[in-house]
């Protein structure tokens, strides 16, 4: 799932391609991709460019005053093409769910595998009609997101830690990936009750919260848009290396898997050395 850097890898992406650029024509393709109706994709047409901006992971397409907003979801990615197929694209064969040709002929396509389609596309008149984008947290990577900020947003919280970094009302952006990561860099169990955490391991947290996804922006940043997901997977320390060693200090990284998805830790680094209970069966080993 693309989370915080790669969709700003993608904004930046997207903002030297297409701000200022005409727009031909938005075709949806799949019959899911397609969250609204009013204004219909049509208003696009004939459109220019002036923004492109990110929401969380929510990109941000501003042109004709309207807003083009597109979530990717766990299976969803942009390809570019410089040449646009002249053929119109058939519903119901491949991945594409949707495809946005500019005025010279190029443009990018919306994919997403798999069966469970999730990919959304609003077009709207102001982002915060999108309730996803609505209840957003604060940004992670912005000026005025200082410890203090943080603090405040885990404040009352009583949760364990790796759910509560997930949660987009809190902190927008992390997602299941960079959650272990921060995790690990900070030392810290994902199971740890958010009420437990204290004054220094907050400062430890928020330092790793800042340092993982700075860092993984600026190793995105220039990247085509192909290049993203093998980037986010080789500068990945823990998160889907299970059995593989931690990278700090040698132990096998280890998994917990639940119904719809894992997460990934090191017992040395985070854990004291003792392994986390598959939460499908128990709780965590103490």
């Amino acid at each position: 799932m693309p989370e915080l850097p790669e969709v700003e890898a993608l904004r930046e992406f997207l903002h030297t391609h297409l701000v200022g650029r005409g727009i031909a024509r938005v075709q949806p393709v799949a019959i899911s991709v397609l969250k609204t109706y009013d204004p219909p994709l049509t208003a696009l047409d004939g459109t220019f460019v002036t923004a492109v901006d990110r929401h969380g992971k929510w990109l941000d397409i501003t042109a004709g005053g309207l807003h083009l907003v597109i979530h990717l979801a766990r299976a969803g990615w942009l390809q570019w093409k410089d040449e646009i197929p002249a053929a119109p694209p058939r519903p119901g064969k491949g991945p594409l769910a949707l495809r946005t040709v500019l005025a010279e002929g190029d443009g990018f396509d919306l994919t997403e595998a798999g069966t469970t389609k999730r990919l959304a596309v609003h077009l709207v008149r102001d982002p915060a009609d999108v309730p996803g984008v609505a209840q957003l947290g604060p940004d992670p990577l912005a000026d005025d997101f200082d410890r203090a900020a943080f603090a405040a947003v885990l404040a009352g919280e009583r949760r364990q830690i790796k759910g509560a970094l997930r949660d987009q009302s809190l902190v927008a952006g992390i997602g299941n990936a960079y959650s272990d990561e921060i995790l690990h860099a900070a030392k810290m169990s994902p199971f740890k009750p958010v009420q437990n955490i204290d004054e220094a391991e907050t400062d430890t947290l928020y330092e790793a919260l800042r340092t993982t996804l700075g860092d993984a922006v600026e190793r995105s940043r220039g990247l085509a848009a192909g290049r993203l997901k093998s980037e986010k997977k080789s500068g990945l320390r823990v998160h889907g290396r299970t059995g593989q060693p931690c990278p700090v200090c040698g132990d096998t990284v280890r998994e917990v898997a639940f119904s719809d998805s894992s997460l990934q830790y090191c017992p040395t680094c985070q854990t004291g050395g003792k392994p986390l209970a598959d939460r499908r069966l128990s709780r965590l080993l103490k």
